[in-house]
C-alpha cells in the first residue's frame, strides 16, 4: 500500500482560527490585542513581527496622520466619481483611488525612502557623525542627482513652496522619540544644501519626510507606497462619508461634460528619429 502523500505546509506567523480561537503573532486576538493594541501599532507589528516602542508608534501614527486627506487631490476625485458612478461598489470607490497612489502623490513617500536608502549604502564608510558631515553627503548627492538630469525625490512641493508643515514637525516627533535616524539626518541635510546646486529654495515635502521616518523605524522598504495607502484608505472613506451627506461628485462630473469644447482632431504623430543616430 502505498505511503499518503505529504500534507503541504503553509507557515504564517499572522493570523490562525481554531474552533474556539483566533491567534494573531503568536498572541490571542480576543484577549491580548482587541482593546489593548491601537490600530496603528497593530500594523507596524504586523508589518515587523516586532511589537514597537512607543516611540516608534507615535512616529508611525504621526506618519499615517500626515498622509491621511489633504482634500480634492485626484485620488478623492476619482474615489467620489467613482461611487457616484457605482454607488453599490464602496470598495470599487475605494480601490479607483488607491490606485491612483503614484510618482505623483502618495508613491513620493517609497520613492524617497528607498533613495536615501540607496544612498546610504552606498557609502563606503561609516556614517556621518555631525552635521557637517551629513552636509557633505547631501551636497555630494544632489550634485550627482543634476548631474544626471534627475529630481531629489522628496524635494518640492506644488502647493507648500515655502514649506511644508509637516515636514518640521515629524522631524520634531521622531527627535523626541530616539528614533532620527540617518535617513532623516540625509533628508534634513538636503533641505540645508540644495541651493547652493539648484540656485533655488525648495521644500522638504510631507510625502518625503514620511518615507525618510519610515526607512528610519525599519519598516520594509517595498511597503512603504502600502503604508501610504493605508493611510489614505481612512482619508477615502472620510470623502466617501462627507459625499454622502454633502455631495459634489454630480457638480465635478456636469461641470466637465457641459463645459467640454469640440475641436478638429489632431493625428499622432511620433517624433521623428534622426538620421544615422543609434542608442549606446
Amino acid at each position: 500500500m502505498a505511503e499518503p502523500a505529504p500534507r503541504p505546509a503553509y507557515p504564517t506567523a499572522l493570523g490562525a482560527s481554531g474552533l474556539k480561537t483566533i491567534t494573531l503573532l503568536g498572541h490571542d486576538l480576543a484577549e491580548d490585542i482587541m482593546g489593548s493594541v491601537g490600530f496603528g501599532e497593530l500594523a507596524f507589528w504586523l508589518a515587523t513581527q516586532r511589537r514597537p516602542t512607543p516611540g516608534e508608534t507615535r512616529v508611525f501614527e504621526a506618519v499615517l496622520a500626515a498622509l491621511a486627506d489633504h482634500g480634492f487631490t485626484p485620488t478623492a476625485i476619482v474615489t467620489r466619481l467613482t461611487y457616484l458612478s457605482a454607488p453599490d461598489s464602496v470598495q470599487g470607490a475605494l480601490a479607483a483611488g488607491l490606485l491612483g497612489g503614484g510618482s505623483r502623490f502618495l508613491g513620493v513617500t517609497e520613492d524617497t525612502g528607498r533613495f536615501l536608502h540607496d544612498v546610504l549604502e552606498s557609502l563606503d564608510g561609516a556614517l556621518p557623525t555631525h552635521e557637517a558631515g551629513w552636509d557633505e553627503l547631501a551636497l555630494r548627492t544632489v550634485r550627482e542627482q543634476r548631474a544626471l538630469g534627475k529630481f531629489v525625490p522628496g524635494l518640492g512641493h506644488h502647493v507648500h513652496k515655502e514649506g511644508d508643515p509637516r515636514t518640521p514637525r515629524l522631524m520634531r516627533i521622531a527627535q523626541e522619540e530616539g528614533v532620527f535616524g540617518p535617513h532623516l539626518h540625509l533628508f534634513a541635510a538636503i533641505g540645508r544644501v540644495h541651493p547652493t546646486v539648484l540656485n533655488r529654495t525648495l521644500p522638504l515635502n510631507g510625502a518625503g519626510v514620511c518615507g525618510a521616518a519610515l526607512a528610519d523605524l525599519g519598516l520594509p522598504l517595498p511597503l512603504l507606497r502600502g503604508f501610504a495607502l493605508l493611510a489614505r484608505t481612512a482619508g477615502l472613506i472620510g470623502q466617501l462619508a462627507e459625499e454622502l451627506r454633502h455631495p459634489v461628485a454630480q457638480d465635478v462630473f456636469l461641470s466637465v461634460d457641459l463645459n467640454n469644447t469640440p475641436v478638429p482632431p489632431v493625428p499622432y504623430a511620433p517624433k521623428p528619429l534622426v538620421e544615422g543616430r543609434r542608442e549606446d
